[in-house]
């Protein structure tokens, strides 16, 4: 006799319980996925969740890739939801940390309706407009902010396969941007594209780099 699938998450909801009982009634979980790449945007998610099950839901990174996809969808169906990022140009403009900062606050913004609080992985975010907790490892704990872990990921790596096949040279299909042995190797042969990371970059290229595009 197969064994019934378990429905409740991985990540639970004590802290979005906890805020519930207080008071609050949209939670939103927010995390971002790409900040250590070498290629490409940094992407945040956003996500409130309900107080029925969410099965399944984890950190991404614990995940295997076509069970997050399954999860992602679930998520765009089940949950209010919003996806924003901040571009190569404006990390090495702003620095990473700031970017991701931007990213996290667009996708808040986007939510609609608006949360009255926010459950953030790390750090708190710097300026914004709700009331927030950091939580260190949050995307292990919390199930909002594994929910938007799980749709940053996703999304970001969907667009490393859109961009794939106009820069071969790269395999971003395989490392995501991600700064691989083999990506920095190429980097160094080719030289950056235009949607290389500047400030991350430069310290791998030849003094006379020969361009790949």
């Amino acid at each position: 006799m197969p064994r019934a699938r378990r429905l409740d998450s991985h990540c639970g909801c004590q802290l979005e319980n906890g805020l519930w009982s207080a008071g609050y009634a949209r939670v939103a979980g927010v995390d971002e996925v790409g900040r250590g790449a070498l290629f490409g945007p940094v992407v945040a998610a956003a996500v409130v969740l309900d107080r029925g099950s969410h099965p399944g839901i984890d950190d991404s990174k614990r995940l295997a890739p076509e069970r997050r996809h399954e999860l992602a969808l679930w998520i765009m169906k089940k949950t209010t939801f919003a996806v924003a990022s901040a571009s190569h140009l404006e990390i090495d403009a702003l620095n990473i940390r700031q970017a991701t900062f931007r990213a996290m606050r667009q996708a808040l913004t986007l939510l609609d309706p608006p949360p009255d609080f926010v459950l953030v992985d790390g750090e708190p975010i710097q300026d914004l407009a709700f009331p927030q907790q950091g939580i260190i490892k949050g995307d292990q704990t919390s199930a909002s902010i594994a929910a938007a872990s799980i749709l940053a990921k996703v999304q970001r790596d969907c667009l490393m396969q859109l961009y794939a096949p106009t820069f071969p040279c790269y395999n971003l299909s395989k490392n995501k941007g991600y700064g691989t042995q083999a990506h920095m190797e190429a980097i160094q042969r080719y030289g950056m594209s235009e949607l290389h990371r500047r400030s991350f970059c430069r310290f791998l290229e030849e003094e006379q780099p020969r361009l790949a595009f």
